[in-house]
């Protein structure tokens, strides 16, 4: 074996060997587990096109707690911890997906003609704006009960009249029992309480 021979193959071998353990260190890929969730109206409720005649409403841009506007499901532990899962998202933004089967109720009332979001047409006149502001919507642990929390404010006013307060309503249904695990089963009842606060929002209509 020559001198080039004999330096050369402990030179091969760390070569070879360095290749083998940086392959070893790659880590292998990792499936990606997020789930995307989005809120479902009720298919009984049916909206009807718009029409000339009813109640002319602009919706106002929902506006939501700012915790609630991270793009992932939260559940609160306490009244003061909130857990945001990376894991469970919400599809699209909260704020529109509400404002979306809002209107859709709205629309599905006899009384209800139109439903112009903002920004609204400077060409139509509107009977009544409505606003709401979402609280909460979220999964919550507290008391040893694991339960799906919603609640929200709802302002009727009458842009006639320089936005005179008509109606306000604290919306805040009865929360439900959730297992803690199943995102599906949260995200199906938070679509059940935005479906009842659309039925809130048309009850605080004034009768015309």
């Amino acid at each position: 074996m020559t001198m080039k021979t004999r330096f050369a193959a402990p030179w091969m071998l760390l070569t070879a060997l360095l290749g083998l353990a940086g392959c070893s260190i790659v880590p292998a890929p990792q499936a990606d587990l997020t789930r995307y969730y989005v809120l479902t109206g009720s298919p009984l409720v049916t909206a009807a096109p718009p029409a000339d005649h009813g109640l002319r409403l602009g919706l106002k841009k929902i506006k939501l707690a700012p915790y609630l506007q991270k793009g992932s499901i939260v559940v609160r532990r306490g009244e003061n911890e909130l857990a945001y899962h990376d894991v469970a998202r919400w599809a699209e933004p909260l704020a529109d997906n509400i404002a979306q089967l809002v209107r859709h109720r709205l629309l599905a009332d006899g009384r209800v003609g139109r439903v112009f979001t903002e920004g609204f047409p400077f060409d139509q006149e509107r009977d009544y704006d409505v606003a709401i502001s979402i609280n909460r919507c979220e999964g919550a642990h507290q008391a040893g009960a694991t339960v799906t929390r919603f609640s929200a404010v709802i302002e009727i006013t009458a842009p006639s009249a320089e936005g005179r307060l008509v109606a306000r309503r604290i919306f805040s249904p009865r929360e439900t029992p959730w297992d803690g695990r199943d995102f599906g089963a949260l995200v199906q009842a938070l679509s059940s309480a935005v479906d009842a606060l659309g039925d809130d929002v048309v009850a605080a209509l004034p009768v015309k």
